[in-house]
């Protein structure tokens, strides 16, 4: 089940700080590590999810989450020439897909994915991007054009997020908000406080 606060990490080393402050729908988006690496993290971030309750979502390594047996994938544009779709739908496996304008949306949704997510809605402190910021006006338009689960992503904060929810959204992906704050285990406990209300 997605929820409204989808919080990334780079790492499984975060679980035991996060799952227990009652975070629900993480992604795990490792770059730059050996295969061998990757699915170790994959094995042990399922594992401390199922302990907790939590869904995972594996990023671009969707071989990786296959073999694991892990809920969700998330794909970028690049994975979806590689990804075998017969055997995530025949797994059980559910799928998201990025978008960053209106033909990678048509692309994605001819996959019939779970979710379809749309950034950067603002300008991302987290990675180095080419799009430029969607802003709230593309991701209202994207919400006209499909009942998907839709998921903003991109610079969002606590205190930009009710205008995203407002635009349509229906998660909100965090990185740097949470990840880069002082005190990351405070920042979750206000997101998921506040999230009660939207």
């Amino acid at each position: 089940m997605l929820h409204r606060f989808y919080l990334i990490i780079d790492s499984a080393e975060w679980l035991p700080r996060i799952l227990p402050l009652g975070v629900k729908f993480i992604q795990l988006r490792i770059k730059d590590k050996s295969e061998d690496e990757i699915r170790t993290q994959v094995r042990q971030a399922k594992q401390l999810c199922n302990k907790a309750g939590a869904v995972l979502v594996v990023n671009d390594h969707w071989q990786a989450a296959y073999d694991a047996n892990v809920g969700y994938v998330h794909l970028g544009q690049e994975d979806l020439k590689t990804a075998d779709f017969h055997a995530l739908r025949s797994a059980g496996i559910y799928y998201g897909v990025s978008t960053h304008d209106e033909a990678e949306l048509d692309t994605a949704l001819a996959l019939d994915p779970e979710y379809v997510a749309l950034g950067p809605i603002y300008k991302s402190t987290s990675k180095e991007l080419t799009w430029q910021p969607q802003g709230l006006e593309t991701l209202k338009r994207w919400r006209a054009r499909t009942d998907k689960h839709l998921v903003a992503i991109g610079g969002i904060t606590l205190e930009r997020a009710s205008d995203v929810y407002a635009s349509g959204a229906d998660s909100v992906a965090i990185i740097s908000d949470v990840t880069a704050a002082q005190d990351p285990e405070q920042r979750i406990t206000q997101w998921l406080e506040t999230s009660k209300s939207w």
